[in-house]
């Protein structure tokens, strides 16, 4: 009959998709799966309401053993605030043309800007997009984000300022990557998870290219 309920207040919009740019294919698929560190990696970001206004905390997750190798907190949705996160991942891992590494994302249009594309081809990342408006396509990177929303944001605010909120998160990422176990890979850390593949391999971990 055409009727609707009114909605009390407004969610933010995080995914601006921009469809006069070309657009990367899907090479993940919703197989989230990878068989070493530097393989695959996802990216996604969320927002926190706070006493200073909306804030925006942006990650980058590897796939292989679910660890965070990179982040970042901000006021504002822009394309460096992303690429930010981005380059702090490459910083940290060293990627190199030979992991062939693919950087799935969802179709926003930070992801999608000539800048945050240049960055990985530069770095020797293979882009790769899922559709619009759904998280299946982008599973990992939200399931992450949920975690974080549950454990940190929900649990310990309401968040008085922007800064309350980065050292937070800076604490929850280095619980998660070392002290919180999962179940997705044995109920042991990202760390122990990394460091047990180098050990197989009798490979030493690469090092930060900094």
């Amino acid at each position: 009959m055409g009727l609707q309920g009114v909605v009390r207040g407004q969610k933010p919009i995080t995914t601006n998709p921009d469809t006069s740019r070309p657009c990367p294919d899907d090479k993940v698929n919703r197989d989230f799966t990878a068989s070493m560190p530097n393989q695959l990696w996802v990216s996604d970001f969320t927002y926190v309401s706070s006493w200073q206004g909306m804030v925006y905390v942006a990650f980058v997750i590897d796939v292989f053993a679910r660890c965070i190798v990179g982040w970042r907190v901000s006021t504002s949705m822009t394309t460096g605030f992303v690429l930010d996160a981005l380059n702090q991942a490459i910083c940290q891992r060293a990627p190199s043309q030979a992991d062939n590494l693919i950087h799935h994302s969802d179709r926003g249009s930070q992801y999608l800007s000539i800048k945050y594309t240049e960055r990985l081809i530069e770095a020797g990342i293979d882009p790769s997009v899922g559709s619009v408006g759904d998280s299946y396509d982008n599973a990992l990177a939200e399931s992450t984000i949920g975690l974080f929303k549950t454990e940190v944001i929900d649990f310990i605010g309401p968040w008085k300022s922007i800064g309350q909120i980065e050292w937070e998160t800076l604490k929850w990422v280095n619980w998660y990557n070392t002290k919180r176990l999962h179940s997705k890979i044995g109920y042991i850390t990202p760390q122990e998870a990394e460091d047990q593949f180098y050990e197989a391999l009798n490979t030493p971990r690469k090092q930060p290219n900094i």
